[in-house]
């Protein structure tokens, strides 16, 4: 089976004449997708972890302890901060 690159599939989706229904189709299946990596990664999380991520907001990278993992977000605690953090940012520290 042959996967296309990214830009092969990005030129496609601009360039192509797909009708309201295909788009509405491509934007549930990226949906899809990216709920399920967020299924992934949230279950690799537990309370008590040491994780790390990049926060673009301070443009630093914070280092805490799992406090919660929620459906969609983990709560991280660094220092005396709590951060709601998508599960897809984090990393092991």
């Amino acid at each position: 089976m042959t996967y296309a690159t990214i830009q092969e599939v990005n030129t496609s989706i601009m360039f192509s004449n797909f009708s309201n229904e295909q788009l509405d189709s491509i934007t549930s299946a990226v949906q899809y997708a990216r709920a399920q990596l967020r299924a992934v990664k949230i279950r690799e999380f537990t309370k008590g972890d040491t994780v790390k991520f990049h926060s673009n907001k301070r443009g630093v990278t914070v280092k805490g302890t799992v406090t919660k993992v929620a459906i969609k977000y983990v709560t991280v605690k660094d220092g005396a901060m709590l951060w709601k953090v998508p599960a897809n940012m984090l990393e092991a520290a």
